[in-house]
């Protein structure tokens, strides 16, 4: 459509420079990492994306053209490659230099490797502070188009990785009872880029904090029915429902937004169920149910076991501690003891990072990573053969 000249919205060039003042930093800084993101490579973990002279923005900037559940607005996201840190760091802040147009966003998130696993995604702006030094960091470019289809250029993003007093992070081994609806869009697109297909098992919530790169189960949830007869281990892969920065299982001090609310409750929740935010979400629509958890058809039907929308118990297991073993095929069944011959507790999908709390032995397993008759306690009353998980990392697994 032709506009007036005079309407034309101007592109303007700008740098932002994500800086903090702390007592440590004129100390720290000249044993700071310094380094470039790489924004040309646009690869399979990458989504609605593209890299040209111009800089790195969205590939259809175009709003959805039907009310879309998890954003009223087109979305993308770079994953760069993860960076080896010369020194342990717990400061990781962002120099974007950019072309922004009005409505149109780019954020730079980062994340840190601990011995417990990834850290949760991080704003590095002003700053992310870790709650502990990590030597290994991750950094994503997070594009959100205006609701009339423009896109900010992203030319260069530049990170400095130093160290400063640590932050509290979320309380360990955090469990809410919240409301799941089913995902369904078959062949569509989830936020990590992963195409949605029939019976399909991940999950989505509504913050990209817990976001798991595509094919990976770096964030991965214990989503049970509330009688806690069935459950399924599943990977966020999406984001949504309602909300895209609502990281409800946070502690006010690191919640994205919504901090007045009590840790645990889902914006969506408080507002359908008490008009919060006058009943709407954080992009204007009026929230029709209370979802903190979206699963997908394979989750919601197979896994739980579930014929209608309902309450469950969900544990975002990154939130915890111990040995975590990665399922790599699967989805595997979760049996009640260390045996075929045990009634089926549920699901544990493929690429989950499911926690080992101990091992015992049972019946002999052939799988495609090997030969055993260990079987993996995942909780009471919970077991998966050792035959079919790739790896174990966060600690040693002691015998039951």
């Amino acid at each position: 459509m032709n506009r007036p000249r005079n309407s034309v919205l101007a592109l303007v060039l700008v740098t932002v420079l994500a800086v903090t003042v702390h007592p440590n930093s004129a100390s720290s800084a000249g044993r700071a990492d310094r380094w470039t993101a790489d924004l040309s490579v646009v690869d399979a973990d990458d989504v609605n994306v593209r890299h040209t002279r111009a800089g790195l923005r969205l590939a259809d900037a175009r709003p959805p053209g039907v009310p879309a559940r998890r954003s009223a607005v087109a979305e993308g996201m770079l994953v760069a490659a993860p960076r080896t840190l010369s020194r342990p760091a717990t400061r990781v802040r962002a120099q974007v230099t950019s072309v922004a147009r009005p409505g149109a966003t780019a954020i730079v998130q980062v994340r840190g490797w601990r011995t417990a696993g990834w850290t949760e995604w991080r704003d590095a702006a002003p700053a992310a502070v870790f709650d502990r030094p990590v030597r290994r960091v991750q950094a994503r470019v997070v594009l959100t188009g205006s609701p009339s289809g423009a896109s900010t250029q992203v030319r260069a993003v530049r990170l400095t990785a130093d160290t400063v007093a640590a932050i509290t992070a979320a309380t360990p081994g955090l469990t809410y009872r919240v409301y799941a609806t089913r995902i369904g869009l078959v062949g569509e697109l989830t936020a990590n880029g992963h195409t949605v297909r029939a019976r399909d098992h991940f999950v989505a919530l509504p913050s990209r904090r817990g976001l798991s790169p595509r094919n990976t189960g770096d964030y991965t949830v214990r989503v049970c029915t509330i009688t806690g007869s069935r459950c399924e281990y599943a990977p966020v892969w999406d984001v949504g429902p309602w909300n895209t920065r609502d990281d409800y299982w946070n502690l006010s001090a690191v919640r994205e937004n919504w901090k007045a609310l009590p840790q645990g409750r889902p914006q969506a929740q408080a507002a359908y169920q008490n008009g919060y935010n006058g009943g709407r979400d954080q992009f204007g629509r009026v929230v029709l149910n209370p979802a903190g958890i979206d699963l997908a058809d394979g989750t919601f039907w197979d896994g739980l076991q579930l014929s209608t929308n309902a309450w469950v118990d969900v544990a975002y297991l990154w939130t915890g501690t111990g040995p975590r073993g990665v399922v790599g095929d699967g989805p595997l069944t979760v049996r009640s003891g260390p045996g075929t011959g045990y009634q089926s507790r549920g699901l544990a999908a493929q690429y989950a990072n499911v926690p080992i709390q101990c091992y015992v032995t049972g019946q002999t397993i052939t799988g495609p990573y090997r030969t055993t008759n260990r079987w993996n306690r995942l909780a009471s009353g919970q077991f998966v053969s050792h035959a079919y998980i790739s790896t174990v990392w966060g600690g040693s697994v002691p015998l039951c």
